[in-house]
């Protein structure tokens, strides 16, 4: 249930009614999820060793507790929460463990960020194939809820990019999975929401680039079909796409927006690659025009973050891209990849609500009804959302898929009292626009998603795969989060 602030209280856990080990009083810690709308309270350990993660695994045991992951806590909803439980925060596993700088191969420990990753590499001439929003999120967690980017329809989601992963099971037992090794688990935990194992290494395959720009293009789209027929034409010569959509027009031009499209640089292309490549030139600066600190900027955004304010900033973006025309210029990759980085604390904009974001995925022979109808629906309910993003997708082969040869739209609600009931009726209503578009949804972005709605688009014999993979590693159901009890009781 939506709330300005829901926080779950400490109360009775049938798995602890029979403590023979009571855990710590210090380690309780109240653990907000990403998009502020929810927090709970859990026993919060920071684990630096597999020995010291298979301690407390045993602990959990003997507390009657359960096991929940955390990863650098970007999961909009409650993926990376475990009420009155224990909860593993995992940042501080943060070892690269190998570095191959000719074949762009690298393992490294759960805790290790994006940010960490990309740093490390690009001066040797490689960047992560798969990078999402902000760069903060943790190598383990993009992998346990199998993250897309801005290139979802050509690289994929980043498990199309690991290569193998060890995993430690909760009898304390560490399995080597890939795609010949132990499969069925390798397609599970990846996308598997940290409910199989804990991945205690990881090996990505990276990609070569040969400069540390980006050739970016922008264009203004007048409508929903316009932007879909814009990244028809475009997927096939784009390295990356992505849209902005104004959820506040309507009429002729419901669904217009922006698209930036962006492709690497070819060898030779460049000609100071030794320069754009160094870690001083991809740096975001701490200040906007050299002046106001970007740490501060949500203030100034707060008073905006309502209904007339954002159709102010929408209406003014859209023109400003419309007016100007198409643009094409040169970028650094993390600048064009980590927008939500541009403003530190961004979210608080919202107030102390917080949001909560809506993200389905349409087939694209239903995607430009399906978005249409989604986005009266908001309007009429009063509840547009604030920020809109539009990308393309593939299939892939992971277990609990969120991918299909389609399109996704996240859209950004702002949460308060009076909002949280209308929300949560909207998201009700959403929800069978996109089943009956044979739609699916993600569960790094999910805050509203009910069992029955998961089990229609996942079908009955995936939920039984991976409830049957579940038991065969952790037949104690040791490992479960708030998203787990929620979605799958």
């Amino acid at each position: 249930m939506l709330s300005e602030k829901t926080v779950y209280p400490m109360s009775d856990n049938p798995r602890a009614q029979a403590l023979a080990e009571p855990l710590p009083a210090e380690r309780l810690e109240t653990v907000e999820a990403w998009g502020g709308a929810s927090a709970s309270v859990s026993y919060v350990y920071r684990p630096t060793t597999v020995e010291a993660l298979q301690e407390i695994l045993a602990l959990a045991r003997r507390s009657g507790r359960s096991v929940g992951l955390r990863g650098g806590g970007n999961s909009y909803g409650d993926a990376a929460m475990n009420s009155e439980n224990i909860l593993l925060d995992m940042r501080r596993m943060n070892r690269l463990l190998a570095w191959d700088p000719e074949n762009g191969r690298i393992q490294v420990e759960p805790g290790v960020t994006i940010a960490q990753l990309w740093q490390y590499v690009l001066e040797d001439g490689w960047w992560p194939p798969v990078v999402t929003g902000t760069s903060n999120t943790t190598v383990a967690g993009c992998a346990a809820m199998n993250v897309h980017g801005k290139n979802a329809y050509q690289a994929g989601p980043i498990g199309d990019h690991i290569l193998a992963f060890d995993l430690l099971l909760p009898s304390g037992e560490i399995v080597a999975c890939s795609r010949e090794e132990n499969s069925d688990i390798f397609y599970a935990a990846i996308g598997g929401m940290g409910l199989l194992g804990i991945f205690t290494a990881l090996t990505l395959q990276l990609k070569r680039i040969y400069s540390g720009l980006l050739e970016v293009e922008t264009q203004a789209q007048p409508d929903l079909a316009g932007m879909v027929r814009y990244f028809d034409e475009n997927v096939a010569r784009s390295n990356y796409i992505v849209g902005w959509i104004d959820a506040f027009a309507g009429g002729k031009a419901l669904g217009r927006g922006d698209v930036h499209l962006a492709n690497y640089l070819p060898p030779g292309a460049d000609p100071h690659p030794s320069q754009t490549l160094r870690l001083d030139n991809q740096h975001l600066s701490p200040n906007m025009f050299g002046v106001l600190p970007r740490s501060i900027i949500w203030l100034f955004m707060r008073p905006l973050m309502n209904n007339p304010g954002t159709t102010l900033i929408n209406t003014a973006k859209y023109w400003a891209g419309h007016l100007g025309g198409s643009k094409k210029y040169r970028q650094p990759h993390a600048a064009f990849h980590f927008l939500l980085d541009y403003v530190p604390d961004w979210k608080n904009a919202y107030g102390p609500g917080g949001l909560i974001q809506y993200q389905p995925f349409i087939p694209k022979e239903t995607a430009v009804d399906a978005f249409a109808e989604i986005l009266r629906l908001c309007q009429q309910r009063g509840l547009p959302n604030y920020l809109s993003v539009f990308k393309r997708h593939r299939p892939d082969d992971f277990l609990l898929t969120h991918g299909l040869d389609g399109y996704s739209l996240a859209m950004d609600f702002r949460v308060t009292p009076a909002r949280k009931p209308r929300i949560a009726a909207l998201a009700r209503e959403l929800d069978e626009i996109v089943l009956a578009a044979n739609g699916r949804f993600y569960f790094a972005k999910d805050s509203t998603l009910r069992p029955e709605i998961a089990a229609a688009y996942l079908g009955a014999e995936t939920i039984r795969q991976f409830k049957a993979l579940k038991q065969r590693c952790d037949p104690e159901d040791l490992l479960e989060t708030d998203l787990w009890r929620r979605v799958f009781p």
